[in-house]
């Protein structure tokens, strides 16, 4: 059973920036492709990035190409989300998911573990 526990969330101005990290346990870290997603009031949990295993390949929704950062510290079994020029849009739960294949990084059901998110508010 993998545990994820994500941290980094606040209120921040637009245009601002703000750095989630989420902290796995239990499972092999270095195994699993990690991904972010996140989900607005009313909305459907989409796609944010996502990373593999290795860490040599990336993935970004286009809403926050160029804007965001995923990385990940297979050594502390850590991933983050570096989030620049935020936008007032950004504003969601944001949630960390553990893929044990990762054959479709951007699906949601490809994700088998999921932390409990953390709040992003982004003022205008």
């Amino acid at each position: 059973q993998v545990q994820l526990t994500e941290s980094g969330g606040g209120l921040v101005q637009a245009g601002g920036s703000l750095r989630l990290s989420c902290a796995a346990s239990g499972g092999s870290f270095s195994q699993y492709g990690m991904g972010w997603f996140r989900q607005a009031p009313g909305k459907e949990r989409e796609f944010v990035a996502a990373i593999r295993w290795s860490g040599d390949s990336t993935f970004y929704a286009d809403s926050v190409k160029g804007r965001f950062i995923i990385s990940r510290d297979n050594a502390k079994s850590t991933v983050s989300l570096q989030m620049n020029s935020l936008k007032p849009e950004d504003t969601a739960v944001y949630y960390c998911a553990v893929s044990d294949g990762f054959g479709s990084p951007l699906a949601i059901s490809e994700y088998d573990y999921w932390g409990q998110g953390t709040q992003v508010t982004v003022s205008s």
